[in-house]
């Protein structure tokens, strides 16, 4: 396959992947801000945008919860955004035209095509839920109407990558802001994962089981662990190496690495410096990223994140 075709569709994963991640996030704790009358606006929004890896558009003045909609949600030109995630979906969607099924370009066309310029703040929940929706859509058609061979496996790379990426970010904001921030119940939620938690564990979220749950749950798809093996198994698939001694894919020992670190401490210390951990994983994700653009894209791959924490 040309490697102008694989790069195409890793980023039309990841970039789909990126638009649902970021709805959730932005739905769950825009709706706190509006909640929680305690949550100190300006701080907790300036929060959110750094744990997204974008820089507040005033430092001289608040940051409000429109600021963080207009620039999250519908501004264009900001990689972190919604919109640039459908629009980039769908650009690289146009440029693998020749491999992409039909289903999918006319999914992410569409979505793109309605992808509105402002939103009214009555309607931001029916925004995101849209856009999660979108997003599953053009998911389903691609694995209900593609054969699951080696574009396949770019695709599920890049979206398994930007999974792992967006569920750690997911768990940065627990501390946001230690006395008001986000609960486990509603960080759960943001991840899809509050009904499977409670058929699991039988009782009401606790710190421990919940992180232990969105970290390393191998059965629920959103929990890094189960992101990372995702993604270990589509790298063996398209660049298989049996190799005697050690690891030589550079890809696999990055996942290796962030994965053990993840599965043999003891969670007590993984929640004890849970956003250092969690930018560990950040930082393995990246990696993990430019090690598959060295080896399999000649070309200069778009960067997963701009920002003060890329």
């Amino acid at each position: 396959m040309l490697s102008r075709i694989a790069e195409s569709l890793f980023w039309i994963g990841r970039y789909i992947e990126r638009s649902d991640g970021t709805a959730r996030i932005l739905d769950v704790h825009l709706q706190l801000l509006l909640e929680d009358p305690w949550i100190d606006e300006d701080t907790a929004c300036r929060s959110l945008m750094g744990v997204m890896g974008t820089v507040p558009p005033r430092t001289d003045a608040p940051v409000t919860r429109g600021d963080v909609l207009t620039v999250l949600a519908v501004d264009r030109t900001n990689p972190s955004s919604i919109a640039y995630s459908l629009q980039a979906a769908r650009e690289n969607a146009r440029r693998a035209r020749e491999i992409v099924s039909t289903e999918l370009w006319e999914t992410l066309n569409t979505t793109y095509s309605r992808m509105p310029r402002r939103l009214n703040d009555e309607k931001t929940h029916e925004f995101f839920q849209w856009v999660r929706e979108r997003a599953a859509l053009a998911v389903g058609v691609t694995d209900g109407s593609t054969s699951h061979d080696e574009p396949w496996q770019f695709f599920t790379l890049g979206r398994a990558i930007e999974r792992t990426d967006m569920t750690a970010r997911m768990l940065a904001t627990r501390s946001l802001t230690e006395a008001s921030g986000p609960s486990w119940t509603t960080i759960l939620r943001s991840c899809g994962a509050y009904e499977a938690y409670l058929r699991t564990y039988r009782g009401m979220p606790s710190s421990q089981n919940a992180a232990e749950f969105l970290l390393l749950d191998r059965l629920f798809p959103r929990s890094i662990i189960h992101s990372i093996r995702t993604a270990e198994q589509c790298m063996s698939a398209i660049d298989p190496v049996a190799d005697r001694v050690g690891h030589s894919n550079t890809v696999l020992r990055a996942l290796g690495r962030i994965r053990n670190e993840l599965e043999y401490r003891p969670i007590e210390e993984v929640l004890a410096e849970l956003p250092a951990h969690m930018q560990s994983v950040q930082s393995v994700t990246r990696e993990a990223s430019e090690a598959i653009r060295g080896r399999f894209f000649p070309t200069q791959a778009e960067p997963s994140w701009i920002g003060e924490t890329s």
